[in-house]
């Protein structure tokens, strides 16, 4: 399944037919299990036994965002070399956003690339994170600033993984979901909101509820993408929520999640849209309720500064000349800059007002 000219394959219970899904899509001499202390523990050794390779060869880093770094880049590709790892090798991702971005690029520079096969564990990386090819890690100025883009040679989902995610972390995932739907399909929008009650507070049935979330995800992202697969032009729409919402993060020492941070920066985006004219009013409040459904955070956390979060969007890879533009609704499904590049310039002052 998948518009990308790699599989995605959505199957529960897959993990244990890892192996047979790696050596087929990547066949190689060798391969490397890159994992988190969170991951590790509870897949790593179904992971390598599928795989038949020596648990030796599963890297485990520390979980959370603050392991997304130079440093533990460095550290992994060292252990490789030092493990007489060749060209002919390939890593395998098993993790979350944090370890498919950083796994990503660990692929991408190490030898010169070598191929990589995300296994993502949590809902956020299954429908988001491990599609598409973007690789990087973080850096003090801001989040993912040094990076690749380099394509998985497959992405296997295993829904089942998601039995020992923590409620936080499969309400972040609702949040890229919600994003989905707000930039490409007012249907798959609805979907989500009414699959909220089910899912997340296990009021009936959870399981086809969640396998249709990821998989009608997973449709618009990669649909997206094949179109514009180095974020030249449509791709920039999938950013809604994340030029405000990344700066959110970083200054709060990620104690905020990933997807928390996009929440609150969709229902700040949404109201600068309203704000400038782009959108109809009342977008902001259906998105602001949408993400309130799914017990994700919508207001600006206390003592945060304005100027600051100004500050880092300037710094951010997706400003131009200095100069920050914003992936912006029109309405819910439909994004507006299809003219100027699926971004928009918004006056500083109406951002400012919005912020403060």
């Amino acid at each position: 399944m998948t518009h990308l000219n790699y599989p995605i394959e959505v199957k529960p219970g897959s993990l244990q037919n890892l192996g047979e899904f790696v050596t087929r899509v990547a066949p190689t001499h060798r391969y490397a299990i890159i994992t988190d202390s969170n991951v590790g523990p509870l897949y790593g050794r179904v992971a390598h036994e599928a795989l038949g390779i020596d648990p030796n060869d599963v890297l485990a880093i520390p979980s959370g965002e603050n392991s997304k770094t130079r440093g533990s880049w460095g550290w992994i590709t060292d252990q490789l070399i030092e493990r007489g790892f060749g060209r002919d090798s390939a890593i395998v991702a098993l993790g979350g956003g944090v370890i498919g971005d950083l796994a990503g690029f660990v692929a991408a520079t190490y030898m010169r690339g070598i191929p990589i096969i995300q296994v993502p564990t949590t809902l956020l990386a299954m429908i988001d994170a491990s599609i598409g090819g973007k690789t990087g890690v973080d850096t003090q100025a801001g989040k993912n600033l040094v990076g690749a883009f380099h394509p998985p040679s497959g992405v296997l989902v295993d829904p089942q993984l998601l039995a020992t995610l923590p409620l936080r972390e499969l309400r972040t995932g609702f949040a890229e979901a919600l994003k989905h739907g707000a930039i490409a399909n007012r249907g798959y929008f609805d979907s989500v909101v009414s699959a909220i009650p089910r899912v997340l507070y296990g009021r009936g049935e959870s399981g086809d509820s969640l396998t249709g979330v990821i998989v009608g995800s997973i449709e618009i992202k990669s649909g997206i993408v094949a179109r514009d697969e180095h974020e030249g032009g449509v791709r920039k729409i999938l950013n809604f929520g994340h030029t405000v919402g990344h700066a959110i993060e970083m200054l709060s020492g990620y104690s905020l999640a990933h997807g928390e941070a996009v929440a609150i920066g969709m229902t700040l985006e949404s109201k600068i849209a309203e704000r400038a004219g782009i959108a109809a009013e009342g977008i902001c409040r259906e998105i602001k309720g949408a993400l309130t459904a799914a017990g994700l955070p919508v207001e600006m956390p206390d003592g945060m500064d304005a100027d600051r979060i100004l500050e880092v969007m300037r710094a951010d890879k997706k400003a131009r000349a200095g100069s920050v533009r914003y992936a912006l609704p029109r309405a819910i499904g439909e994004m507006a800059g299809a003219e100027s590049g699926w971004t928009v310039s918004v006056a500083e002052s109406i951002v400012r007002e919005v912020l403060t």
